[in-house]
Formats: structure tokens, sequence, C-alpha cells
């Protein structure tokens, strides 16, 4: 059988790249790490670690078992807390993820309701696009992930429960008034992660154009700045007006086009009392903002 504290040992190793800093995340001497690695090899029966100069690197059958020691990890850091959630609210702890529009406008709220209700409940925080936070939560880092979707976008993965929260309205930012989308098919268009790209690109082939992207950004406030210059067009959310607006730039809204944020979860029901407080939290704010 398997032991779990070499199962993290490796997944130290493959997050940090390195023994030393294993070690330091771990508290262990680097020695330690060492053994306990070389005892993993030999409970496997495969070499999970290539030595390349004086350091090591991951083998083909060393990335594979860190993945699952990762997703094995996370599962039973989600059952102790959930142990400790069932003990009571107050021993209980409670993690999240989500993106940074939301961070910057609903989850504030929310949480400060939450703290008001049980000031003793731990709540973490990770600020993350929705493909790494699912990814999060299916790893078991996290127990709630604030994502949003569009209608085309791919569905989640097996497993994930989705509470809706809201719909948030988009808008088409220029630095003039009176532009549409097809009036602006020859500007340069500011795009922003992965997902709103694909997004913004459908937006652009319902207008029959496909739009000259010369900028990219994750930073909603760069967009705008770079809106507000006069240097491009560029679509964002309600939610990331609503958090910071430029002046100088002109907002507006596109009808019928909405973004769809849910607070996703993994696994069968019902969820933990702390998860299940924080999912209260989120939808009574989302209802009252």
């Amino acid at each position: 059988m398997l032991d779990v504290t070499r199962l993290r040992v490796l997944d130290a190793l493959a997050r940090h790249g390195s023994v030393t800093a294993a070690a330091r995340e771990l508290h262990y001497t680097q020695p330690t790490v060492s053994h306990h690695l070389a005892r993993l090899e030999a409970e496997t029966g495969a070499q999970l670690l290539q030595r390349v100069g004086r350091g090591v690197r991951l083998t083909e059958a060393g990335r594979l078992l860190a993945d699952r020691a990762a997703e094995i990890i996370g599962r039973i850091d989600s059952a102790g807390a959930e142990l400790a959630a069932h003990v009571g609210l107050t021993a209980g702890r409670v993690r999240l993820a989500g993106f940074s529009s939301v961070i910057g406008s609903l989850v504030p709220a929310a949480l400060a309701a939450l703290a008001g209700r049980h000031p003793d409940l731990q709540v973490s925080l990770v600020d993350t696009h929705p493909p790494e936070a699912l990814e999060l939560l299916r790893a078991g880092t996290i127990d709630v992930a604030v994502i949003f979707r569009y209608d085309e976008t791919e569905p989640e993965p097996d497993g994930v429960r989705l509470h809706h929260l809201l719909d948030d309205p988009l808008f088409l930012l220029s630095s003039r008034r009176g532009q549409r989308l097809a009036t602006l098919r020859d500007s340069t268009w500011i795009a922003g992660c992965e997902r709103c790209r694909s997004h913004l690109l459908a937006l652009c082939a319902a207008e029959g154009f496909e739009p000259r992207i010369g900028y990219i950004s994750d930073d909603m406030v760069v967009m705008q700045t770079l809106v507000a210059a006069g240097l491009g067009a560029t679509v964002i959310p309600g939610l990331a007006l609503r958090t910071q607006r430029v002046k100088g730039v002109v907002a507006t809204e596109l009808p019928g086009s909405r973004r769809h944020v849910y607070a996703a979860t993994y696994g069968e029901p019902p969820d933990p009392p702390a998860t299940a407080a924080l999912l209260a939290a989120l939808a009574e704010t989302a209802r009252t903002s």
C-alpha cells in the first residue's frame, strides 16, 4: 500500500521542482525528503526520479503518480475538512476559488455575511480562472469554485455540480458613443482570457467578421485603459465594470448577451455544512446585489 506521507513528498516535489523547495514546504530536511522518495520508488517498483546534474526531475511514471498523488491528497484533506465541519461550523473550514471580477464584486459581501453568521469558520480564497478553479475543485484542493461560462462553453467535468448565482450582462467598450459591434469590424480588438476570447470571436462571427486582436490581457482595468486611450475596442462583463470603471470608456450593453455565473461543487449531495453555508451566502448576495 502506498504511504500517504511519501505521496505528499512526491506532490511537493512535482509542484516545486526541487528537493530543497519540497523540504522547505514540508518542514523536512533534504535527506528526509530523499529518503521518502527512495522508499516510494521501492514501494512502487518504478523509477520515479531521474538525476539531472545536481537536481532531479520526474520520469513519466513519476509524473503519473504525482498527478494521482495530488488528487488523493486533496480528497484526504477534504475528508478531514468535512469531518471537522460535521463536528460543527465553529470547527470547520471552507476553501473558495473564483475569478477576478467576481472576487472584486460579489465574493467580499458574501464572505462578510458568512463571517457574521459563523465567525469561527476558517475561509481561504484563491484568485484564478474557471478552468484552473475546476481542476482545484476536482483535486479536492478547494470546496467551492465560482466560475463563469457562456452558452458555447464546453461542459464541466463529470462530478461537478453547478449552482446558478446570476447572469452577468456583457458590454461593448469603445472610446466614442454610438458604436456597435458591426461598426467596429475594422478596429483593433482587445481580448481577455481564453474563455472570454472564444466568446468575443463568436459574437463577432455572428456579425459577419473576424476581429483583428492586437492586445491580450486578463486584467479588466488594463483592457479599459487601452480602450480609453483609443487603441481598440473590447467586450467585458458587467461585474468587471462594477468593480472599476475607467474614465473615458463608453460602455454599451449588448442585448441578449450574457455570461452565466455559478458556484461549482464536486461530488454527490449533500454538501458539508461549511460548504452549504458558503453556497447560501453566495446565493443570497447574488440575489440582493
